[in-house]
């Protein structure tokens, strides 16, 4: 037999427990907005100038462009629009870029822990150095925020065979790591259960945008044509539509006129849908669909 990770069973989405999210609504609807700080010179990055090693200067003031401009236009966007944002946070950037942070400390938004710097993955630590690197992100996250981070991305997406294992312990109650559903996805810890809520690999500004090297209107298209297509489908059953940004990309002025679009179309249809966290997810699941005893998937 095939190796398997052991942390849930095939499911298929046509077989699975009726439950609406809150005021009946069926399509839930949040935005993941990655804060992240590199260092300089050194560890990993992404690079828009091939064959240079990176971080380089180039590609780490292009990130940088994020943190200075991008997120402020951004905020503009969300204030404007009434956006709640799920903020997925590398937890140097409270010594890097303070006042970012504390934007959207007034604006109540979640905080969610994702490493200490993306120049690092978990994936490249033993099982003693990933739970340092966990608690040091979840102390810095409750020293300035004032409560625990509940939910985890991990830098890169890029998680150890134990990162599940490790948040739990730690306290951490769900994470976005495995892009393999369109509802939250209960999931075996060796102390207990964590929920996978969905976080999208396509509706993804990197893979489309750095990657695949998508358009401003393209990227724009495809949140708006999976928002119709996921809000039509969830009249039949309860689905998450998650959308991934980073403010380096879609924070350019000429991305950032067609993200507005694109968030335009989506609040036009507020009343049908529950434009929320993706904590709020996860609580709102986990009271629907409490996690399975033990023994069983």
């Amino acid at each position: 037999m095939l190796a398997h990770h052991g942390r849930f069973d095939y499911s298929a989405i046509v077989n699975r427990p009726a439950f609406r999210w809150p005021e009946g609504r069926g399509l839930a609807v949040y935005i993941a907005l990655n804060l992240e700080h590199f260092a300089y010179g050194e560890g990993l990055g992404i690079s828009y100038s091939p064959g240079i090693p990176h971080p380089n200067t180039y590609n780490w003031a292009w990130r940088e462009y994020g943190n200075r401009v991008g997120v402020w236009r951004l905020l503009e966007l969300f204030d404007r629009l009434h956006l709640p944002v799920s903020l997925l946070l590398n937890s140097e950037v409270y010594d890097h870029c303070p006042e970012v942070v504390a934007a959207f400390r007034q604006r109540g938004d979640e905080v969610l822990g994702h490493g200490r710097t993306n120049s690092e993955h978990q994936n490249h630590f033993d099982e003693t150095g990933e739970a340092t690197l966990i608690r040091d992100v979840t102390t810095a996250i409750t020293r300035f925020e004032g409560q625990p981070p509940r939910g985890w991305l991990s830098p890169g997406v890029n998680p150890s065979a134990m990162t599940p294992d490790l948040l739990q312990e730690a306290g951490y109650t769900y994470l976005l790591d495995w892009p393999m559903d369109d509802q939250p996805v209960w999931m075996k810890t060796r102390r207990g259960r964590i929920l996978s809520v969905p976080y999208p690999h396509e509706v993804n500004d990197i893979p489309m945008i750095a990657i695949h090297h998508g358009t401003a209107p393209a990227f724009a298209e495809m949140i708006i044509d999976n928002f119709d297509e996921m809000l039509e489908q969830s009249r039949r059953q309860p689905l998450v539509f998650g959308i991934a940004l980073h403010a380096f990309l879609v924070g350019q002025p000429y991305r950032l006129r067609h993200l507005r679009r694109a968030f335009e179309h989506i609040v036009a249809h507020r009343q049908d849908i529950w434009l929320t966290t993706s904590g709020a997810i996860a609580r709102s699941f986990a009271e629907c669909v409490p996690a399975p005893s033990a023994g069983r998937s």
